[in-house]
C-alpha cells in the first residue's frame, strides 16, 4: 500500500451525539494507514488514506459502522438541513402535541372516559379495561413512536455494541410506550404514552433547531463557497465567449463588468476600476487597480471594465486556499475537545447503568412499578451527551467561518487555548511591520545648485526634466530602488526620454547621456559616495537632505548632471499605517513587542522608535538560523511567544514559536508554516485574531461548562424523581440548543 498519504472528506449521515463520533472516528482508524477526525458540528470525516485506496473502501467501513458516506469534493458545501428533517417534525407535531394535551389536562381525561364508561354501560357492553382515554392517546403516540423515531431505534440497533444518545432515547420511548400499554390492558399502574410521543417530539424539535443553527454558524464558510464563478466571458480574437469557469487556462484573458466578481485570481491588462475584497481580505475600502495590478477571485469589481490575465485557477487560487484552510482546521480537534470525547465514550452505558440502578432503588425501596419506571425514564431521557459533542466544534465552525470572513484563517484549533498565553511578539520587518516595496519617501530637487551649470541649462533646470532624466536612467534598471524612483517620477509628472552610453555600477549606480531636446547631458543616478567622486561639492541643501534621510534609516540616491548634484531621493520600505497603534494596543494587552530583522541596525532602530518597540527588544541582522534561536531562547526563558513573518527566512521560527501568524502577502513557505494567515495587509487584523481566539476559547469553555453542569445537575434531580419524563425530554433538547446558539455569539 502507498506510502503517501492524500486528504479525504466524507459527509457522514446519521450521526446525533458525541457517541456516534467516537463510533466513526473509532471504525475508520482501525484501517491500516488511515488517520480520521469527525467533526460533529459539519457531520463530516476529515480522512488522512494511502493514496491507492478507493474511497469505496472507506464508505463501506462508515457504513459497517451504522452509518452513511458520501464524498466531499473541493469547493463542495455540507447539507446541514433538509426536507427529511422538517417532514419528521410536522408528522410528530400533529400527533404527539393532542397526545400529550390530552394526557396532561386530566379535566379533558376524566371527562372523556366518563363519557365512553356512559355509553357503554347504556349498550350493556362489559366495560373497557382501564382508561378509553389512554387508548386514545396510545393510538395518538403509536405513529410517533413506531414510525417517526424509526431512524432513531435503528441506529440504536446498529449502535448495540457502542451505545450512542439513539440507544438512551430509543429505550427510554420504547420502555414508556410498552409499559402504557400493558398497564392500560391490565390496570397495572400510570400509563405514561405521553412520555414516548414527547420524547421523540422534543427530541426531533430539537434537533431540527439545532441543524437550522448549526446552518448558520457554517454560514460564513458556505458564502466563501458560494463566491467561485460558475461561469466566465473569455475574451478571444477580440470577441468575449462566455464558458464554464472549468475551461479557463492560465494566460487565458477574461473581462470582468462592472458590478461582476472577478472570476479568477490574475493581473489586469486592461481597464481601470475599483474592487472591493472584502469577502476575501476582510478590508472594507475598495482598492484602485489598473494594467498591472494583481486582483484575486471572488474580489468585486465596482465600476469599471476591466480585461485580466488569468494566473492561478482552481484549487491554485486565494479563494480556494482559504476555504481549504478553515475546513482542514475545521477538521481538526482542539485539546479541549480530547476531554469531552473522553466523557462521550463511556456516557452512555453509565447513564444505562444510572437508570437501571436507579429502577432498582426504587422499586426495593416500596414504590410501585409504575413509579420506578417513570423516573428510570426520566433518567434516560434527561441525559444529554450532544452538548459535549457540540460544544467545541460548532463554536470553532463558527470562529473559523468569521474569522475568513475577515480575513484571519485559523489553520490549527490549537491557537485558541495557545492566544491567551501569549506575552511576547516578534516582528519581522519587511512585509510584516512595512509594505515590503520600496519607495520615494522624500525627494529634494535643488534648481540653485544647477547655477555652476552654465547659463547653457539655466533655461534648461526644472522638477519635469530633472525627474525626465531619472526616469530615463532608472527605467533600464531593475534593482528595486530605480523602481521606486520610476514609480516615483512617473506619478510626478515625468516623460519618456532616450538614453545612449547607458552604463550600470553594481553597488554604485548607473550613468547615461539623456536627450533632454536642446541639452543632452550625462545623468549618474548611485549612491552619495559614488556620485561624490565624479561631481563638485554638494550643495547644503542636498547635504541637509542626505542627512535627514540617513538618519532615518532610509536609502539615499543622488542625481548628478554633468557633475553637478541636482537632486535628492531618499528610498526605502514604508510603515503600514496601523504599525504604531498595533504595537500599542499588544502592549495594552501586557504582550512585549520585538523587532527582529536581517536589515541593518540603522534601519532596524530608526523603525523600532516609529512604531514603538524598545530599543533593547531589536534585533538586526538576523538570519533565519537567528530567528529560530531566538524564539527558542524565549521559550526557554517561560515565555509563551507569538512570531509574525511573511517570508522563506521566517518560516523556521513560525514553525517554533508557540503561536504564528503569516501575512497573506508572503511566500508560501511562510504561509504553510504558521498557525493563522492574516489576508488583509493591515496589522489590525494581529489583534482582531488574537481576541477572535481568546472570545472563541471563552464560549467554547461556557459550553463545555454549562454541558458537564447540565448532567451533573439534571441526572440526579431526575433520579430522585423530581422531575415528569417530558420536561426532562425539553431539558434534553434544549441543552444542544443551548450550546449551538451560545456559539453563535461569536459572529
Amino acid at each position: 500500500m502507498s506510502s503517501i498519504l492524500e486528504p479525504t472528506t466524507l459527509a457522514i449521515e446519521g450521526m446525533t451525539c458525541s457517541s456516534c463520533v467516537n463510533t466513526v472516528e473509532k471504525a475508520l482508524n482501525a484501517v491500516d494507514g488511515v488517520s480520521a477526525t469527525i467533526n460533529f458540528a459539519t457531520e463530516t470525516a476529515h480522512i488522512l488514506a494511502p493514496a491507492d485506496m478507493d474511497i469505496k473502501t472507506l464508505m463501506k467501513v462508515v457504513e459497517k459502522a451504522g452509518y452513511k458516506a458520501v464524498p466531499l469534493h473541493d469547493g463542495q458545501s455540507v447539507t446541514l438541513h433538509s426536507k427529511k428533517s422538517a417532514r419528521a417534525l410536522f408528522f410528530a407535531f400533529i400527533f404527539a402535541v393532542p397526545a400529550v394535551t390530552i394526557s396532561m389536562v386530566m379535566d379533558w381525561h376524566h371527562a372523556i372516559d366518563m363519557w365512553i364508561i356512559a355509553q357503554v354501560d347504556s349498550f350493556g357492553i362489559a366495560r373497557p379495561l382501564y382508561s378509553p382515554t389512554s387508548w386514545l392517546v396510545i393510538a395518538l403516540s403509536a405513529p410517533v413512536v413506531l414510525l417517526v423515531a424509526w431512524p432513531i431505534h435503528r441506529a440504536a440497533l446498529r449502535n448495540l455494541r457502542h451505545p450512542t444518545m439513539d440507544n438512551l432515547i430509543s429505550l427510554g420511548s420504547l420502555s414508556a410506550f410498552s409499559w402504557s400499554i400493558y398497564a392500560n390492558a391490565t390496570g397495572a399502574g400510570d400509563v405514561y404514552t405521553e412520555v414516548a410521543a414527547g420524547v421523540i417530539f422534543f427530541v426531533i424539535l430539537g434537533r431540527f433547531l439545532e441543524t437550522r443553527a448549526k446552518s448558520r454558524a457554517g454560514a460564513a464558510l458556505t458564502s466563501l463557497l458560494a463566491l467561485g464563478s460558475k461561469e466566465v466571458t473569455i475574451v478571444r480574437g477580440g470577441f468575449p465567449l462566455i464558458v464554464s469557469i472549468d475551461q479557463l487556462e492560465i494566460g487565458d484573458e477574461f473581462e470582468v463588468m462592472p458590478g461582476a466578481r472577478i472570476a479568477t485570481d490574475g493581473i489586469v491588462v486592461q481597464g481601470e476600476s475599483a474592487v472591493d475584497n472584502s469577502m476575501i481580505t476582510g478590508e472594507s475600502k475598495p482598492i484602485d487597480v489598473r494594467a498591472g495590478s494583481i486582483v484575486v477571485g471572488a474580489s468585486l469589481n465596482h465600476n469599471g471594465r476591466l480585461i485580466v490575465r488569468a494566473t492561478r485557477i482552481g484549487s491554485d487560487t486565494e479563494l480556494a486556499r482559504i476555504t481549504s484552510m478553515v475546513i482542514s482546521a475545521q477538521g481538526r480537534k482542539a485539546p479541549i475537545q480530547r476531554l469531552a470525547d473522553r466523557i462521550s465514550a463511556v456516557f452512555v452505558p453509565v447513564v444505562t447503568l444510572i437508570s437501571i440502578g436507579t429502577f432498582a432503588g426504587w422499586y426495593y425501596t416500596d414504590h410501585s412499578l409504575t413509579r420506578s419506571i417513570s423516573v428510570a425514564i426520566t433518567v434516560l431521557v434527561i441525559a444529554c451527551p450532544c452538548a459535549l459533542g457540540l460544544a467545541t466544534p460548532v463554536a470553532l465552525l463558527v470562529a473559523s467561518g468569521r474569522g475568513a470572513q475577515r480575513g484571519i484563517v485559523l489553520r490549527e484549533p490549537r491557537v485558541l487555548e495557545v492566544a491567551r498565553n501569549v506575552d511576547t511578539v516578534l516582528f519581522d520587518k519587511t512585509g510584516t511591520l512595512t509594505h515590503g516595496v520600496m519607495n520615494v519617501q522624500a525627494a529634494t530637487v535643488c534648481i540653485a545648485a544647477g547655477a555652476v551649470l552654465g547659463s547653457a541649462f539655466a533655461a534648461l533646470i526644472n522638477d519635469e526634466r530633472i525627474l525626465s532624466s531619472a526616469l530615463a536612467i532608472e527605467s533600464a534598471n531593475s534593482h528595486p530602488i530605480a523602481l521606486a524612483i520610476v514609480r516615483h517620477a512617473l506619478r510626478n509628472g515625468a516623460k519618456n526620454c532616450d538614453v545612449q552610453e547607458f552604463s550600470v555600477t553594481p553597488g554604485s549606480g548607473a550613468a547615461g547621456r539623456v536627450n533632454l531636446g536642446a541639452q543632452s547631458p550625462v545623468v549618474l543616478i548611485g549612491s552619495p559616495a559614488a556620485v561624490a567622486h565624479s561631481c563638485t561639492e554638494f550643495h547644503p541643501e542636498l547635504k541637509t537632505a542626505i542627512a535627514q534621510g540617513q538618519s532615518a534609516g532610509l536609502t539615499i540616491s543622488v542625481l548628478a548632471w554633468d557633475g553637478v548634484a541636482l537632486a535628492v531621493f531618499a528610498v526605502g520600505d514604508q510603515l503600514k499605517s496601523d504599525a504604531s497603534e498595533t504595537i500599542n494596543a499588544l502592549r495594552s494587552m501586557g504582550i512585549t513587542p520585538w523587532l527582529v530583522t536581517g536589515d541593518n541596525a540603522e534601519v532596524a532602530s530608526s523603525v523600532a522608535a516609529s512604531v514603538g518597540i524598545d530599543s533593547d527588544h531589536v534585533v538586526s541582522g538576523a538570519l533565519p538560523e537567528s530567528k529560530l534561536q531566538i524564539v527558542e531562547q524565549l521559550k526557554a526563558d517561560g515565555r509563551c511567544v507569538l512570531m509574525i513573518g511573511d517570508g522563506i527566512n521566517d518560516a523556521a521560527a513560525l514553525s517554533a514559536a508557540n503561536l504564528s501568524m503569516a501575512m497573506g502577502t508572503g511566500t508560501d513557505t511562510a504561509i504553510s508554516s504558521a498557525d493563522i494567515t492574516l489576508m488583509n495587509s493591515g496589522l489590525a487584523s494581529v489583534i482582531a485574531a488574537l481576541a477572535l481566539a481568546k472570545k472563541t476559547l471563552k464560549i467554547i469553555r461556557l459550553n463545555m461548562g454549562w454541558a458537564l453542569i447540565y448532567n451533573v445537575i439534571g441526572l440526579p434531580i431526575a433520579a430522585l424523581g423530581l422531575l415528569r419524563p417530558i420536561y426532562a425530554a425539553a431539558a434534553m433538547a434544549l441543552s444542544s440548543l443551548f450550546v449551538v446558539t451560545n456559539s453563535l455569539r461569536i459572529k
